[in-house]
């Protein structure tokens, strides 16, 4: 089962097979019944998630595959101790993976939906080449991040990542 995990303040809507579970109702259980957790984005003006990181501290020890969309991966990379920067990039990109990324490799074009990145925090590598970290992973566990959002563009990604 893979657990996706909601961050917006807004209440949400659950769609007929997608039942997210919000950041603040997460449970051990949930976490330990999961095989994959896969943590959403949010609006560009909801960051109310980044008052409560600590509700993220479990990403730091647990040993199963993680992939951070947007606000997802900003959340990944302040557990991690990266930074937060403002920058807003809304539309389509072209990105140039450097080697394949959850099935991607060289250039692709991505949808961008953010005013906040990250840098790269330490034990991650980044798959582009950008000043900005876009896509990133963890040196040794499955952690994964894009700064996209690959539900626009790049369904692929997803579909690797949930293999």
């Amino acid at each position: 089962m893979i657990l996706i995990i909601s961050i917006c303040k807004e209440p949400f809507h659950e769609l007929e097979f997608v039942k997210p579970v919000h950041y603040s109702k997460i449970s051990d259980s949930d976490i330990q019944k999961s095989s994959k957790i896969i943590i959403t984005g949010t609006s560009l003006k909801d960051n109310e998630f980044l008052k409560n990181i600590g509700k993220f501290e479990f990403i730091k020890t647990l040993n199963k595959p993680i992939l951070g969309i947007c606000a997802g991966m900003q959340i990944i990379s302040l557990i991690f101790r990266g930074k937060l920067k403002n920058l807003t990039e809304i539309g389509y990109y072209k990105e140039n993976f450097t080697k394949e990324f959850l099935g991607l490799a060289g250039e692709h074009e991505v949808y961008h939906l953010h005013n906040n990145y990250t840098t790269l925090p330490k034990d991650f590598v980044s798959f582009t080449k950008t000043k900005t970290p876009q896509a990133i992973k963890h040196i040794s566990k499955p952690i994964y991040g894009v700064l996209f959002h690959p539900e626009v563009r790049n369904k692929k990604l997803i579909e690797e990542f949930e293999l």
